[in-house]
């Protein structure tokens, strides 16, 4: 049986700015606090969904504790650390376990694009800098760069290296990871909630979840529960904003920080280069959102 270091329901959480562009460390706690009302186990914050790319090392630690203080010791929470740099990563990897961090999510290297051996090298470099767990993440759309099966294979040998977070849209290679190893898989791809979980994957980091945890979490204990005619029906009715906040040509941080703008959030803008969502966006969005919650 696949073990749970996260738990099941897990959210890539955004990063609130003020209007200004500045953290929000005050908004931050609010968003935590709903999401972990919401039936969330863990919150992986500094990753992509929340615009690691421009915000600063001090801000990542910053926003740790933060949330931390918010959510307390029972919810897991993941820093991100990942950056092209293995030193670099590495130092970060340091500092979040410092700042509190219950883990590390570690995205391959970006556009350098290293080749397998040192993609492998790199990961136990920042796996042997701290003491806490790691999750892999895979997304080669974004990296450029594969975690190859048999170099993830070989990964998990490491004590450290417990997880991985898949967005590779490859259900063979998911399913050796499954077979072949005792990581934990967690699907980073919302349309995959239920079909990766019903062939053993741990649970999902999601993106959607920013702005309904609480849907997707009854997908999964209503499969739990046995009840696999409801999990589908859950799983199909978030389609629709499943597709309008991931598949529409906007990131999904640009997306899920215009919903959660709409529902008086602390959410904010996002930084540049990215742009926020128009009014036109934010109100499909919105329409979308409500006809899956019933507002």
């Amino acid at each position: 049986m696949t073990t749970l270091p996260f738990g099941r329901a897990l959210c890539a959480m955004v990063t609130p700015f003020t209007p200004d562009g500045t953290l929000d460390l005050d908004g931050a706690a609010v968003v935590a606090d709903r999401l972990v009302a919401g039936g969330c186990d863990g919150l992986v914050l500094n990753g992509t969904t929340g615009e690691s790319p421009t915000t600063s090392d001090a801000e990542k630690a910053a926003l740790v504790r933060a949330v931390r203080a918010a959510v307390g010791d029972g919810p897991a929470l993941l820093a991100g650390v990942g950056t092209a740099d293995t030193a670099h990563t590495s130092e970060l990897a340091r500092q979040a376990e410092r700042a509190g961090a219950d883990g590390l999510l570690v995205v391959s290297p970006y556009y350098s694009r290293p080749p397998q051996d040192a993609l492998e090298e790199h990961f136990r470099a920042v796996a042997d800098a701290t003491g806490l767990p790691v999750m892999l993440y895979d997304i080669p759309g974004r990296t450029g760069v594969r975690i190859e099966t048999p170099t993830m294979l070989r990964l998990a040998e490491h004590p450290r290296v417990v997880a991985v977070k898949d967005c590779a849209y490859d259900l063979l290679g998911t399913q050796r990871l499954l077979a072949e190893t005792d990581l934990a898989v967690y699907t980073g791809c919302d349309e995959y909630v239920l079909a990766s979980y019903a062939i053993g994957c741990a649970g999902y980091v999601g993106t959607v979840a920013n702005v309904a945890p609480a849907h997707f979490r009854a997908v999964v204990d209503a499969f739990d529960a046995g009840d696999t005619a409801r999990a589908a029906l859950l799983q199909r009715a978030a389609v629709p904003l499943i597709e309008a906040m991931m598949s529409a040509g906007l990131p999904g941080t640009v997306t899920a920080k215009a919903l959660l703008t709409s529902l008086a959030l602390p959410a904010g803008p996002v930084r540049a280069p990215l742009r926020s969502a128009s009014p036109e966006v934010a109100a499909a969005l919105r329409e979308r959102y409500d006809t899956l919650t019933g507002a």
